[in-house]
């Protein structure tokens, strides 16, 4: 597969999403702009739960951290204004560019943005016949440029989709599937 950049600077929607049910969902980032030039006006990328999760708390953590040192005076709301979350589902149809890998995260202060680079997983088969991986540039990369409020609002939508899985077992905080499972500290039984 031929690598891509599909850079959204700022995409109309940036979102987190999933699709199947609790316990087999599928999660996707997703970014949307109206289709001028190359890149694509939808561009779906799949992903693990827990990256979803960390890249949300990584985004909270970089924004905090960056009102706290401009003393408020930097571009970013301390909470998500009114009306900036975003709870409409993922565009239709969903077709996956490339499985996320790795992801970076900055702060451009010069434009006020935040910066979410998502890069492609290494292939396996080029490490496999060369004795190494890839260079960071043969991997395709999904990056996107979001004002404060906007990542402030996808922050909180990607950790409400990732809370609103399994719930949790009482006993050993594994999921519980809707006919239970096999609880460790249940000595195997079924709860």
């Amino acid at each position: 597969m031929a690598s891509q950049v599909f850079e959204y600077d700022p995409p109309d929607r940036f979102v987190a999403g999933t699709v199947g049910q609790a316990g087999s969902r599928t999660f996707f980032l997703q970014a949307r702009s109206p289709s001028t030039g190359p890149v694509p006006a939808v561009v779906s990328v799949a992903l693990e739960k827990q990256q979803v999760a960390t890249l949300a708390e990584k985004v909270e953590e970089l924004l905090d951290e960056v009102v706290r040192r401009s003393g408020g005076e930097a571009p970013v709301p301390a909470v998500v204004p009114f009306g900036a979350t975003d709870d409409a589902p993922l565009d239709t149809p969903i077709e996956e560019e490339f499985r996320v890998g790795t992801m970076s995260l900055q702060w451009d202060g010069e434009r006020g943005v935040v910066v979410i680079e998502c890069f492609s997983v290494e292939d396996d088969e080029d490490a496999e016949g060369l004795g190494e991986g890839p260079e960071p540039d043969a991997r395709s990369v999904l990056r996107v440029s979001l004002s404060g409020a906007t990542a402030r609002g996808f922050a909180r939508r990607a950790l409400a989709i990732v809370a609103a899985g399994r719930p949790p077992c009482p006993f050993c905080s594994g999921p519980l599937d809707p006919e239970g499972h096999i609880c460790p500290r249940a000595n195997g039984y079924r709860r």
